[in-house]
């Protein structure tokens, strides 16, 4: 394995998670240099690996993009010989993360945050479910879209008439791996203070209606309930796309300094000289009017040329790129935002980079997604169980 000088390095990670909240939310951490564990399955392992097509050589190209930076051990925890091999790994860990949403399977399989904090007083203890550990919804069964669906952002996602979308990718699962990666780390800082673990407990739920921020701001506050605007701010205007005469781009004049240079660029008339948008609440209350105008001068002339024409008088803009442009593009790259890792099967494949930029102890790409059980042997000599010993948990289906 290369060196790994990360900011967690020396922090073991448990990763007993399937799909994707757990296991985005462990690659998180490997990034920033963590020992990852990930523990599946002998009869399949973690389910995203079966989720394709696409698929390269056997390996599924979801699974692929949230498990790098990770070691891999397959274990039967439903067997006596599966919970002493997790019963040790426990005990040398410094992080649990799990998706396991009920506390009656947790007990069966020793993953309970008490009987895990008896193992491991140290012990950092994260569990991701769909609808949290407290609550009238606890243990119910949780998904992505439900929580999408739940949390008021597929109602006021779209057109006004457009029935509710779901965003194209899971963000629930998305920000809860966010989210209990954060509290992790803020969990093994406080760690160094009071030499004491904690339990973390990530709802989808939660993590989705964060996500509401100032639209939940804006109701909590003055009872304003949102409306769908599709593609136009609720506070701002011009801050949406627009159609020019060979595409789209993008218009965001979020200051009344830029609506002066706006103005200018546009050489309208009709905006310098009417009251109705003198300043940003007039032009909130005569939305219609102003943006049928932008529309109509925008379609005379090519993206080129208007992007060129705000971007001289420092207007923020820019073309909306297919995800295809967007992963090829020249800026993406020179970020390191597509990454390339070494498979020992399928040889080298791209990834997604880590946004996250620290300058001393910057993220490593030092391992390509697991193969099923590949480190069994690496992972159980280290626990300190013999060859004879493994062997036996082979020919036993314990690993």
């Amino acid at each position: 394995m290369k060196s790994n000088p990360g900011p967690l390095a020396g922090i073991r990670v448990l990763d007993h998670t399937t799909a994707l909240a757990g296991p985005y939310c462990a690659q998180i951490l490997g990034d920033l240099g963590a020992d990852v564990i990930k523990v599946e399955r002998p009869d399949g392992g973690d389910m995203s690996r079966g989720w394709g097509p696409p698929f390269i050589g056997k390996e599924s190209a979801y699974f692929l993009g949230t498990n790098r930076n990770k070691r891999g051990m397959t274990l039967n925890l439903a067997t006596e010989a599966g919970k002493v091999i997790f019963t040790r790994l426990l005990k040398q860990v410094d992080v649990l993360v799990h998706n396991v949403p009920r506390e009656s399977s947790r007990k069966k399989l020793l993953l309970d945050a008490e009987s895990c904090s008896v193992l491991n007083p140290q012990l950092v203890w994260a569990g991701i479910s769909g609808f949290g550990n407290s609550g009238p919804l606890a243990e119910s069964a949780g998904y992505d879209i439900l929580a999408q669906a739940m949390s008021g952002t597929m109602h006021v996602t779209g057109e006004a008439d457009d029935p509710p979308i779901r965003f194209p990718t899971p963000l629930a699962d998305l920000t809860a791996g966010i989210y209990t990666a954060l509290a992790i780390v803020s969990a093994l800082f406080a760690r160094e203070k009071t030499g004491k673990g904690q339990a973390i407990d990530t709802a989808l739920l939660d993590s989705q209606v964060a996500w509401l921020s100032n639209l939940a701001s804006n109701y909590l506050v003055a009872g304003q309930a949102p409306k769908k605007l599709g593609n136009a701010h609720p506070s701002i205007v011009p801050y949406q796309p627009f159609p020019t005469s060979d595409d789209w781009i993008i218009v965001a004049v979020g200051s009344e300094r830029l609506w002066k240079n706006f103005v200018e660029v546009m050489n309208l008339p009709e905006l310098k000289e009417s009251d109705k948008f003198a300043s940003n609440a007039d032009r909130l209350a005569n939305r219609h009017e102003l943006v049928s105008l932008l529309a109509e001068r925008f379609r005379e002339k090519g993206s080129k040329e208007w992007l060129k024409k705000l971007d001289s008088v420092g207007i923020p803009s820019s073309p909306i790129l297919t995800l295809v442009d967007s992963l090829n593009h020249e800026h993406l790259l020179a970020r390191g935002m597509v990454i390339e890792l070494e498979h020992p099967t399928i040889g080298l494949y791209k990834a997604l980079g880590s946004p996250l930029n620290l300058s001393g102890t910057p993220v490593t790409y030092r391992r390509p997604a697991p193969m099923l059980g590949e480190h069994n042997q690496e992972i159980l000599q280290e626990l300190g169980f013999s060859a004879r010993e493994i062997e036996t948990f082979q020919s036993l289906g314990t690993i």
